[in-house]
C-alpha cells in the first residue's frame, strides 16, 4: 500500500566497472561501455513515476548509469537496449532518478564518483567519514547508504 512499484532493468557489469580512476584529472579516464537493456513495461514505470511526482529510486549504481543512458533531456526514459560508455562524475545533471540506495564504494573508483555527483561531494565524505569511524562493510558485500 505504500505506492511502491518495482521495474526491472538490465546492465551487463564488465570488469571495469571495478577498475580505478588512475588518472588524476577523471575527465581524462577512458570508461569501459557495457550493454544495457530497459524493457518496455520499466521505461513506463520510471515514466509514469515521474509524471505523478513520485520519487524514482535507483537500487544501485548500474541502475542510475542505465537510466541515466536512457534518458532524454526532459528526465522520460525510453525504452530499448545500448550499449553506455557515460561517465558520470560532478558535476552531472540527473535526468532521471531521484534517489539511490548503494553501498561504499572503494577510493578512486567511478562508481564512488557517480555518488559524489549524485550526493555532493562534501556530504557523501561525510557519510564516508562516519562510515570509517563506525567500521561499516565496504564494496559489493558491504552496508548500504540511502542518497536522496
Amino acid at each position: 500500500g505504500q505506492g511502491v512499484e518495482v521495474a526491472r532493468i538490465t546492465l551487463d557489469v564488465g570488469v571495469g566497472t571495478f577498475r580505478p580512476v588512475e588518472v588524476d584529472d577523471p575527465a581524462e579516464h577512458v570508461m569501459h561501455a557495457e550493454t544495457y537493456d530497459v524493457p518496455a513495461a520499466a521505461a513506463d514505470a520510471v515514466n509514469r513515476a515521474r509524471a505523478e511526482g513520485r520519487r524514482v529510486w535507483a537500487v544501485g549504481t548500474t541502475v542510475v548509469r542505465t537510466l541515466e543512458s536512457a534518458a532524454e533531456d526532459d528526465g522520460s526514459v525510453r525504452p530499448g537496449a545500448g550499449r553506455t560508455d557515460l561517465f558520470i562524475r560532478p558535476p552531472y545533471r540527473f535526468r532521471a532518478v531521484d534517489a539511490l540506495l548503494t553501498n561504499f564504494h572503494l577510493p578512486r573508483s567511478t562508481l564512488l564518483m557517480l555518488v559524489c555527483a549524485f550526493g555532493g561531494y562534501e556530504r557523501v565524505m561525510r557519510a564516508y567519514r562516519h562510515a570509517v569511524d563506525e567500521a561499516y562493510g565496504f564494496y559489493s558485500y558491504g552496508d548500504a547508504m540511502a542518497v536522496v
